[in-house]
């Protein structure tokens, strides 16, 4: 998704959302053993009486997400926490939040 997006990323009221720690920490343990943990999810949120389920690098975005950081610091804290290409890392988080603004569940902050 190219476009203009929240320069703030900030988390919409209407979500109710929970951060699974314990789960994270089953995934960081797994992801250790060489695991696939793509579908693993660490962020749950309720929107309109659905659930949905953040893998854990989108729930590492979302928890970032408090109005307070820029998209810029974001990707900036992420890069220095995961060994993946940098543009990679920039892009994907860009179409994350981009999504996530879209769907109305993100806004700027």
């Amino acid at each position: 998704m190219e476009g203009a997006i929240v320069n703030r990323p900030q988390r919409h009221t209407a979500i109710v959302w929970r951060h699974e720690t314990g789960r994270e920490r089953e995934l960081l343990a797994a992801q250790q053993q060489g695991e696939d943990i793509s579908d693993g999810g660490t962020v749950i949120l309720v929107h309109q009486g659905t659930m949905h389920q953040l893998n854990l690098l989108g729930g590492e975005i979302w928890l970032r997400c408090d109005g307070e950081r820029s998209l810029e610091q974001i990707i900036n804290e992420l890069a220095g926490e995961y060994e993946v290409d940098r543009g990679e890392l920039e892009q994907d988080v860009r179409d994350f939040v981009a999504d996530l603004e879209q769907r109305g569940w993100l806004i700027d902050g």
